[in-house]
């Protein structure tokens, strides 16, 4: 069985001043803090949910 592909999402812009739905993707993406660090699936809603808040996020 092959190996599931992730992608590493890390916070670089705060959340404040932003749309409530943009605070809320970036939570659902597990981000807290500035510089937190989440490992996700890559799967489309996953690449979608980076997508609306590519601003504040880096992919590594």
């Amino acid at each position: 069985m092959a190996d599931k592909q992730t992608l590493k999402v890390k916070l670089v812009r705060s959340v404040i001043g932003t749309k409530q739905s943009h605070r809320d993707t970036v939570r659902g993406l597990g981000l807290r803090k500035l510089n937190s660090e989440s490992v996700l699936e890559d799967t489309p809603a996953v690449r979608g949910m980076i997508n609306k808040v590519a601003y504040l996020v880096k992919v590594l």
